[in-house]
């Protein structure tokens, strides 16, 4: 398939426009302050050579099982609009997308790893791209504005063959998902191997992700039936080691129908309080992860800064050391040249140039070095000069290459690290401790949070 984008008429665009959920607006803005293109956390974490993720604004919920499990009549169920083709049948032959958004809209391919950018490596798997899709809807029902479904296609046994390795991608779509729906069918495709071979691998990766189902339980008979149909497939989880734990938990759920009344209790609503857990889960996770990376931060500038403050201090050692190793191989030709001046110059023309007490200050300091210096013969006196030339050039090459500074901040580059800094403490900590807030007051009294 192609990045087609087919565009259909809205249903209720007008529902878009309603009030924000305190949830939805935490997540949403906890995502601007990292991705913000002038200040966000991302930026900022950057120059001090910091990588940071930014966080979703939904989670994202999975779905799977056996063809004809009620997976596709869930989603048309939760977002109460009819969104997934459902049917007997194999209908869902790729991985299909649901998500909220301002107008009913269709995407197919390339267009739905635009949108999901985090979901791009799925190109890596062959033929996986043509059988990408999203639906967007403009549905407000329950927590949908939190949630983008991941329907799976149906898995079944035998010879039947998908256009790409389902298993593998779904144990890597299991990696970036928050929650995995596992529907069991009563109707004789619940105990699908390739389903519980997949399942008992994600069990490994993300048990706690894990929540298993018996969907369509009013198609399963009486309560005898029922129970044997749970007993079966409880018995055929248990045989494998990785599923055979504590606290194993399968409620019973179906599609409620108002003219096809059943006695058959429905827990359904059960699969709406593990979303709603783990939005809320998501929504405490991304305000401590925000608390976490501003600490990582304000920590790394810190450093940076302390760093640049250390490099300042050895570099200006490196310097007086260079300076006096090259003032001493200075000196050594200096030397020369006065002894030659001394040599050259006559008693008068001192005297002129330095003045009488200069010429006998140089004297008496100098008189040694030229006495000495005339005792030696002539070749120990070209031996002599040599040898001083050479440890003069020794002196300046070790001045040159032995004492070399490290590159340090400007001043402007110290500026703006200490403003960021000041950014993540003051104004991005502040922010954070007023959604926590906000957050809390959905669920305890005025009185508590002043505790």
């Amino acid at each position: 398939m192609s990045g087609k984008i087919k565009s259909r008429s809205a249903a209720n665009a007008d529902a878009i426009t309603g009030g924000v959920s305190c949830d939805e607006r935490i997540l949403r803005d906890c995502h601007q302050l990292y991705t913000d293109p002038d200040s966000g956390l991302i930026s900022v974490a950057e120059s001090v050579s910091v990588k940071l993720l930014p966080p979703r604004k939904k989670i994202t919920v999975m779905l799977m099982g056996n063809h004809s499990a009620g997976k596709s009549s869930f989603i048309n169920w939760y977002v109460e609009e009819h969104i997934q083709r459902t049917g007997v049948a194999i209908e869902t032959q790729g991985f299909n997308f649901v998500t909220s958004g301002r107008k009913r809209e269709s995407l197919t391919g390339n267009a739905t790893l635009h949108l999901y950018p985090h979901f791009k490596p799925l190109q890596e798997f062959k033929g996986v791209s043509e059988y990408l899709s999203t639906e967007i809807c403009t549905s407000r029902q329950k927590r949908f504005s939190l949630v983008t479904f991941v329907d799976s296609p149906g898995l079944v046994d035998g010879d039947m063959k998908y256009p790409f390795d389902v298993d593998e991608v779904i144990m890597w779509l299991g990696d970036l998902c928050d929650l995995i729906l596992v529907f069991f069918d009563p109707m004789g495709q619940a105990l699908c191997k390739r389903t519980l071979n997949i399942v008992e691998n994600l069990n490994e990766r993300h048990g706690d992700r894990l929540r298993f189902y018996l969907s369509k339980a009013d198609e399963a008979g009486g309560e005898s039936d029922r129970q044997r149909v749970m007993m079966q497939i409880v018995q055929e989880l248990c045989k494998r080691p990785g599923l055979n734990k504590c606290g194993f938990d399968m409620p019973t759920i179906y599609i409620p129908n108002p003219n096809k009344p059943s006695r058959c209790v429905n827990q359904i609503e059960e699969v709406c309080r593990a979303i709603e857990k783990t939005i809320n889960q998501t929504v405490q996770n991304t305000l401590n992860s925000l608390e976490k990376d501003c600490e990582l931060i304000s920590e790394a500038i810190t450093d940076t800064l302390s760093n640049d403050r250390e490099t300042s201090f050895r570099n200006r050692r490196a310097r007086c050391k260079s300076c006096l190793l090259t003032l001493l191989g200075f000196s050594v030709p200096l030397a020369l040249m006065a002894l030659l001046v001394l040599g050259v110059l006559s008693k008068e023309l001192l005297v002129v140039a330095l003045g009488r007490e200069g010429t006998e200050t140089l004297s008496l300091y100098l008189t040694p070095a030229v006495t000495m210096f005339e005792s030696l013969s002539m070749e120990q006196q070209l031996y002599g000069c040599g040898g001083m030339v050479l440890l003069s050039f020794l002196l300046l090459i070790i001045a040159r290459f032995s004492f070399r500074t490290q590159p340090t901040l400007s001043g402007k580059q110290k500026r703006q690290l200490q403003e960021k800094l000041e950014y993540v403490q003051e104004v991005v900590k502040t922010k954070k401790k007023k959604l926590y807030e906000e957050y809390l007051r959905q669920s305890v009294s005025d009185q508590d949070m002043d505790l």
